[in-house]
């Protein structure tokens, strides 16, 4: 059985109207790149965001909830909050799975 293939897009400040495999080009923007990996795959209509890109960053990095991570706000410099010291990361662990 082969492995699938799966890719992630990551952006900020982008919504579902940004992405003309969606909208099919009617809120003004075309994506031909996008729309061509979307109709040779798998779309999806459901999703979830964070509240900043800090949040939803550390939630597809490690697999966690922000608040299991400590990571739910902008992190500024010099600041005391930061990643918990005794978390699982998910991504590291399923790339030694998949080799």
């Amino acid at each position: 059985m082969s492995r699938p293939n799966i890719l992630a897009i990551w952006g900020d400040d982008i919504g579902i109207d940004n992405i003309s495999a969606y909208t099919r080009g009617q809120a003004g923007h075309w994506t031909p790149n996008i729309d061509r990996i979307a109709n040779e795959g798998a779309i999806f209509t459901d999703f979830y965001g964070e509240q900043s890109c800090t949040a939803g960053r550390s939630a597809f990095i490690t697999g966690q909830h922000p608040i299991r991570t400590g990571l739910t706000k902008v992190g500024m410099p010099g600041s005391t909050q930061g990643m918990r010291q005794k978390i699982q990361l998910s991504l590291p662990c399923l790339k030694i799975k998949a080799t």
